[in-house]
């Protein structure tokens, strides 16, 4: 049986706006249940529009899961990690770059680095930490 390990992300009341977001910079498909289709978890009416469980596929193979958190539930913003995209097709790494940067934040441009290739973070618009990587050749 084959495993997997896929980022998570719990957002608060903008998962579906990040999910479309994701969509449009990395492709794929995306699947949405929302709260309303469990009446029975406890979280508010004006809140079973959103996702209770999201998830991108990608053609590329990345999988990325997305929630928003209820007001019932404690949340705290997405700190201390990083999603990472890294490969050798520096075409579609760099359109990966330049998506997830639009309206977010560059910590460390997608320039060349010490060990080469092109390597480089960002945070999102919605708050969520990544790295781009050209492997070098």
């Amino acid at each position: 049986m084959a495993l997997s390990l896929n980022p998570y992300i719990n957002l608060r009341g903008t998962a579906r706006d990040a999910l479309e977001f994701y969509r449009s910079v990395l492709g794929g498909s995306v699947e949405i249940s929302e709260f309303s289709s469990f009446p029975d978890m406890g979280v508010p009416a004006d809140e079973q529009s959103q996702v209770m469980h999201g998830q991108l596929t990608t053609d590329d193979g990345f999988v990325l899961m997305v929630s928003d958190v209820p007001s019932t539930m404690e949340y705290e913003a997405p700190a201390g990690f990083s999603v990472s995209i890294s490969g050798e097709d520096a075409a579609k790494l760099e359109g990966f770059w330049n998506g997830l940067s639009d309206g977010g934040s560059v910590v460390m441009p997608y320039e060349t680095p010490p060990w080469g290739g092109r390597f480089g973070m960002l945070k999102d618009r919605f708050g969520v930490d990544w790295m781009v990587a050209l492997n070098a050749s």
